[in-house]
């Protein structure tokens, strides 16, 4: 098993070994980012080991400003020799670059100081046997739910720890070690109508907090029973009802829209946005990315910066864009600390159990599934694949497939019409259902 204090060590000399370089040739600033990752994967499908698989990765990347010219190369070599060619290399990309004068370190002052230890590395001691039998056993109790399941593509179980450094010239130089764990299983059922996949996981920095393995298999299966015998519709403007486990990409749509990258470059719906209601009034998105164990928490973003809780949405209204340090001086704005993105997001709810925004949708669509691409961040157009559950009055009636829904972003989040309780907790957003006053769903 890693010995995290050890290779957080071996990762700050190489870091250290990079940037004496830099200063060595005459760089005038250069930063460090350098990682280790190593885990463990066991897959088990019908009942049988399919494989097991170990884990290890090494990545170590430098850039290195010349003024405000800039040149970066990376290795997963770890020795001496290649960390300073590395650096040789950015060095020489850096003499040859035009200038770029938002280019360059944050500001000395600003870097992050006594960083905190946030809870992020739980080491969980699973064997081989031991992640074997788990995945079996998540497999088997998924198999023996119903005698309509009738295949498998497998369970997983997966362990991984990892540790992170990053320093800069300016003196600055942190890293953490965190864990990832996570199960997972994904089932066939067939009737007489024909086969549909069902698929749930769980993941956890803490091993303890996973759902129980055989509620993993179970879920799986009882989510593809759920949509045998799928059913037509007609084609039609409806309230559409996104569950939890899709509901967080509409955020992470929106997210991307007041990303200062997408800002700058002119490619954004939402440019101007800022002060602006966007949102229903109910609506509020918080970023939280001290929170202890958190899936994406970390004291200090890509840059250096200290990292703190914010709002990007207080009662509807765009507070402020997502801004790293070059972005931020593009706009002419101040980083708001998320070099790398944002870090574990809560959206605010009000109030409503699923069976309550139910009835609050009347007729119309439950969409459980997405697929395809079709977002355009420029215009805010939105067309995907979806499958889902066709609603009348308040009830489900039946499993729906292979239709598309439609839309604009600007208007969907503005037709927010609530938000569940029911908050999926296992990734970086954690949103509850979201119910749409209206979309277009083009039936089969």
């Amino acid at each position: 098993m890693m010995d995290a204090s050890v290779e957080q060590n071996k990762l700050s000399l190489s870091v250290e070994l990079a940037l004496k370089k830099a200063r060595q040739l005459g760089a005038t600033q250069a930063e460090v980012g350098a990682s280790v990752d190593e885990g463990l994967i066991a897959t088990a499908r019908k009942r049988t080991v399919e494989t097991v698989e170990f884990t290890k990765n090494h990545g170590f990347g430098i850039t290195v400003y010349c003024g405000q010219a800039k040149g970066s190369a990376s290795t997963s070599d770890f020795s001496e020799a290649a960390i300073l060619n590395a650096v040789d290399a950015a060095y020489a990309i850096a003499k040859h670059t035009s200038e770029d004068t938002y280019a360059g370190l944050a500001d000395a002052a600003q870097m992050a100081e006594g960083i905190p230890d946030l809870e992020l590395d739980h080491p969980w001691a699973l064997s081989v046997d031991d992640a074997i039998a788990t995945a079996l056993k998540c497999e088997a109790a998924g198999l023996d739910f119903d005698t309509r399941i009738l295949n498998s593509e497998g369970s997983t179980v997966s362990s991984g720890r990892s540790v992170r450094v990053y320093g800069n010239s300016h003196g600055f130089l942190a890293g953490y070690p965190a864990s990832r764990h996570g199960v997972s299983c994904a089932l066939i059922a067939e009737d007489e109508g024909g086969m549909q996949r069902g698929y749930w996981s769980d993941s956890q920095r803490d091993a303890s907090l996973l759902q129980a393995v055989g509620a993993i298999g179970e879920k799986a299966a009882q989510r593809a029973l759920n949509r045998l015998g799928p059913q037509p519709i007609k084609t039609a403007k409806v309230p559409v009802l996104f569950r939890a486990e899709v509901a967080g990409g509409l955020i992470g749509h929106f997210n991307a829209s007041i990303a200062g990258g997408n800002i700058y470059r002119n490619s954004s719906f939402m440019i101007g946005k800022v002060g602006e209601a966007v949102f229903p009034s109910f609506f509020n998105l918080k970023e939280q990315p001290r929170l202890l164990g958190g899936a994406s928490s970390s004291a200090f973003d890509s840059d250096g910066l200290a990292t703190y809780e914010k709002s990007f949405v207080i009662d509807g209204v765009v507070q402020s864009y997502i801004l790293s340090t070059y972005s931020g001086r593009k706009l002419g704005l101040k980083s708001t600390a998320n070099a790398g993105g944002l870090r574990n997001v809560r959206i605010s709810d009000t109030g409503d159990d699923f069976a309550g925004l139910l009835k609050k949708l009347g007729t119309g669509l439950v969409v459980t599934e997405l697929m395809g691409q079709g977002i355009n961040i420029v215009t805010g157009d939105y067309s995907r694949g979806a499958g889902g559950f066709w609603v009348e009055n308040g009830e489900i009636k039946h499993p729906v497939q292979q239709i598309t829904i439609a839309g604009n972003l600007a208007d969907m989040f503005s037709n927010i019409v609530a938000i569940g309780n029911d908050l999926d907790k296992r990734g970086n957003i954690h949103t509850g259902s979201i119910l749409l006053e209206q979309m277009t769903v083009a039936g089969n």
